[in-house]
């Protein structure tokens, strides 16, 4: 079992230079790619300790190994209340993943919230998957739910479907090693991972029934940061892939705690594979 804080330590080896080793306790198909993000965050978060993290985009370029990989931070606009860093991950001269990333601090503006949280039961109300006798991934061994509690709000029986399900994943998520971190970069990283966790998982309930011969590696993620979780250990991932056409879908997620606040919002893109027959 895993501990996001642990896993995605990042050391200082020169200015700018960093270098970490993910564990393959995170691993989905491969190495889950808002965990290998994590580590561009925790670097970036590592040279303006002073900032916390406000937006994050990043490519995915490649599959990361559990071995060590490299990571370059570069200021690209330094400020004293806003700056923005790029960061590139390589593992052996490979490219994994390139980043942007804002960070803030000392802001002040105008204030309102008009976000609505979905109505669907809290935590407290519904049983967990242990509880219902399932795990995610379809009957295969997969380490990264070992790392989540999770209590789906739909939750299918066992088994194939039998039929389409909405494009829409919706669980209400706590890390079990360290559910939060007192640090904002340290806890942004859940919100990193929850937010590219229901890609996949969203867009194949139209179609799981049908058993489809395809995965979907994702091209990009794209997240804002509205409030800090670093006192809610649950966290609704809510979760939609409206549209999947042309080899492509689209994804979007939000991360709320359980009264009702929106603490982090994005999505992204993935693109068909199709798998070997």
């Amino acid at each position: 079992m895993g501990d996001l804080g642990t896993d995605t330590q990042v050391e200082q080896v020169d200015e700018g230079r960093f270098r970490a080793t993910p564990s393959p306790a995170w691993n989905i198909w491969g190495p889950m790619g808002g965990y290998i993000a994590s580590f561009a965050l925790r670097a970036v978060g590592a040279t303006v300790p002073e900032h916390e993290p406000a937006a994050f985009s990043c490519h995915y370029l490649g599959v990361a190994r559990p071995e060590p990989i490299d990571i370059e931070v570069r200021s690209a606009k330094p400020g004293r209340t806003a700056g923005s860093s790029t960061v590139a991950i390589t593992q052996a001269g490979k490219p994994i993943l390139n980043a942007m990333v804002w960070a803030v601090a000392g802001v002040e503006g105008l204030e309102h919230d008009e976000s609505v949280a979905p109505a669907v039961p809290g935590p407290d109300e519904l049983p967990s998957l242990d509880a219902l006798g399932r795990r995610e991934g379809s009957g295969t061994v997969i380490p990264f739910w070992d790392n989540i509690e999770s209590r789906p709000v739909d939750a299918d029986g066992p088994g194939r479907p039998d039929g389409p399900r909405p494009a829409v994943w919706q669980q209400w998520l706590r890390f079990r090693e360290t559910p939060t971190f007192a640090d904002p970069w340290v806890d942004a990283t859940r919100s990193l991972v929850l937010v590219d966790l229901p890609s996949w998982p969203a867009a194949v309930r139209p179609h799981a029934w049908q058993r489809p011969a395809f995965t979907a590696p994702t091209l990009d993620l794209n997240v804002a940061f509205h409030r800090p979780a670093t006192d809610e250990p649950w966290l609704l991932c809510d979760g939609s892939a409206p549209v999947s056409t042309r080899g492509m879908f689209g994804w979007r997620a939000n991360v709320w705690s359980p009264g009702g606040k929106l603490h982090a919002s994005g999505g992204g893109q993935c693109l068909y594979r199709r798998l070997p027959s």
